[in-house]
């Protein structure tokens, strides 16, 4: 095998696949990046329960394939190498020079047949979306996945697909994040969970823009094809929460927010949160403000932000980063804030009347 491409080229294959190759395994290829010279040249890492491969352009003089031992040493040396044309080869021993200008590296490359199969898909069922929508979906719920790993299903985000909408939910326990969008393809019902892990991998390598990513789902994988990149996972098994029970209906007070404001707020009466205890914060819904109040061993805090509508003085308790979350996430300026009790969960929509996302977060207990 031997090709020559630009290292730019090269460097962004070699670092968005090694994202899933091993750092240790049982089996030492898995430790490299399956390298593949054909038409292009494809780069592959992989896990057994996560992979990446991104293709690149590239002059091959001589087609064939090597798994190019380790992905962090291919990286380290794609980060110090001159910029310039890299020239790969490997011969039939499996000896492989990596030269780039006055730069050479030569070592052992382990042979294709050492790599684990890869999972095929073949796109006949896929849906599209842009890039810049999924990254948007993913990053607006990623932050209510579990990293609790003794209910590993709750470590991944729902996908559920009916007619042309898809829903991604995700939660932990104490807080959920729900975001619906639009798409296109061939949509039977159907829903999957996917690990949190490798949704943040795809939000990384989607492009901002409106370019299309497919997603493309198996027996046991699914697949996200973002142009010359793609990711693959294994799916979580096990029986997600159903989310449309867990969701409140009917409430008491609904309010109207600013999420700036309501943001802020929650931000400037956190500074005096003793996280070593998990100090709530409090809140007050009032007619037309709400109050912010948190009292720690590190002193006390109060602000006030206004809304519309009022909330009977309902006081409720809450842990002050899951509530900071759910408002950052939330993408609308203007915002309803849903509650009944003051041990009730506070849920957190468009003031619109749309659907396109839910926040609902749990309440803490207040001491008297």
């Amino acid at each position: 095998m031997k090709f020559t491409c630009e290292k730019h080229l090269l460097q962004s294959a070699v670092n968005a696949a090694s994202r899933a190759a091993s750092a240790r395994s049982s089996i030492p290829a898995l430790e490299g990046l399956l390298v593949q010279a054909g038409a292009n040249v494809r780069i592959t890492g992989y896990d057994l329960r996560k992979g990446i491969y991104q293709s690149i352009e590239a002059e091959v003089s001589e087609p064939g394939s090597a798994v190019i031992m380790t992905a962090k040493l291919l990286g380290e040396m794609m980060r110090v190498l001159p910029d310039g044309m890299v020239t790969v080869e490997v011969d039939g021993s499996g000896k492989t020079t990596v030269k780039c200008g006055m730069s050479e590296y030569s070592f052992m490359s382990l042979p294709e047949s050492s790599y684990t199969e890869l999972p095929e898909t073949d796109y006949a069922n896929a849906i599209t979306l842009k890039q810049s929508e999924l990254s948007e979906i993913i990053d607006q719920t990623i932050f209510a996945v579990s990293t609790n790993e003794s209910r590993p299903v709750y470590m991944g985000s729902l996908f559920e697909l009916e007619e042309n909408r898809l829903t991604v939910v995700s939660v932990d326990g104490y807080r959920l994040a729900l975001r619906r969008a639009e798409v296109t393809g061939k949509t039977q019902s159907t829903h999957f969970i996917v690990p949190g892990n490798v949704l943040q991998d795809v939000s990384r390598l989607c492009s901002k823009g409106d370019e299309p990513v497919m997603i493309d789902l198996g027996e046991r994988h699914v697949s996200f094809s973002m142009g010359d990149t793609v990711v693959f996972s294994r799916l979580l098994e096990g029986e997600f929460i159903n989310y449309r029970k867990t969701i409140p209906e009917n409430f008491k007070y609904r309010l109207g927010v600013q999420r700036s404001e309501m943001l802020s707020a929650t931000d400037r009466v956190s500074l005096v949160v003793d996280e070593t205890v998990k100090s709530p914060i409090r809140l007050i819904f009032g007619e037309g403000t709400i109050d912010f109040r948190c009292n720690t061993s590190l002193g006390t805090a109060r602000d006030v932000c206004t809304c519309t509508g009022t909330g009977g003085e309902t006081e409720i308790g809450f842990n002050g980063r899951y509530l900071r979350d759910a408002l950052r996430n939330a993408p609308a300026d203007e915002l309803t804030v849903c509650i009944n009790t003051g041990s009730a969960p506070c849920v957190i929509v468009p003031a619109d009347g749309s659907d396109g996302f839910v926040y609902m977060v749990l309440p803490v207990r207040l001491a008297k």
